[in-house]
């Protein structure tokens, strides 16, 4: 009995690893000490999919790094209160992101490498790459809006821009 009881705690271990479930993310209160937990407001099988889906167009051919800075974009909208406050909100807001919604994503790698860095950005993986960027472009372009922002950081093949009034185009 004990040895099936092991086996049953091992199954049922292995699949609560295996199978997404709605994040927590440990977040410290300094009123209640670091081991308060909060929900994500952008948790959930939904908001995976949908930032998993965005990375994966914006950004395949980037690294890892050029990926998790576009996450940070679309999460960082999420909490400024001047987008929709949810990802799906965010990555399905119309003339925002530029590629075709509900696309196959056809390379399995990129794919699950995408999936992967949404779901530890949704988890709480910092947000240290953008300097609270809330928007980005390739260096393909220019544009025009580019101008009322505050250039944050350059990496790969996009550049990210935050709030506030540029001073130096240095």
């Amino acid at each position: 009995m004990l040895t099936l009881n092991r086996k049953l705690a091992a199954l049922c271990l292995s699949l609560a690893i295996a199978l997404p479930s709605a994040p927590q993310i440990a977040a410290a209160d300094p009123a209640r000490g670091p081991e308060t937990v909060t929900k994500a407001r952008y948790g959930g099988a939904d908001s995976l999919a949908c930032l998993a889906e965005a990375l994966y167009f914006e950004a395949r051919g980037e690294g890892r790094n050029g990926q998790r800075a576009v996450a940070e974009v679309i999460l960082n909208r999420v909490d400024s209160g001047a987008f929709p406050n949810s990802v799906c909100g965010v990555v399905h807001q119309r003339g925002q992101f530029t590629y075709n919604k509900g696309r196959r994503m056809s390379n399995a790698a990129a794919a699950a490498r995408s999936r992967q860095i949404a779901a530890d950005a949704i988890a709480g993986a910092p947000r240290a790459l953008t300097d609270g960027a809330t928007y980005f472009h390739t260096t393909a372009v220019r544009p025009s809006w580019s101008k009322r922002f505050t250039r944050t950081a350059r990496i790969g093949s996009h550049i990210f821009y935050r709030q506030g009034r540029r001073v130096a185009s240095n």
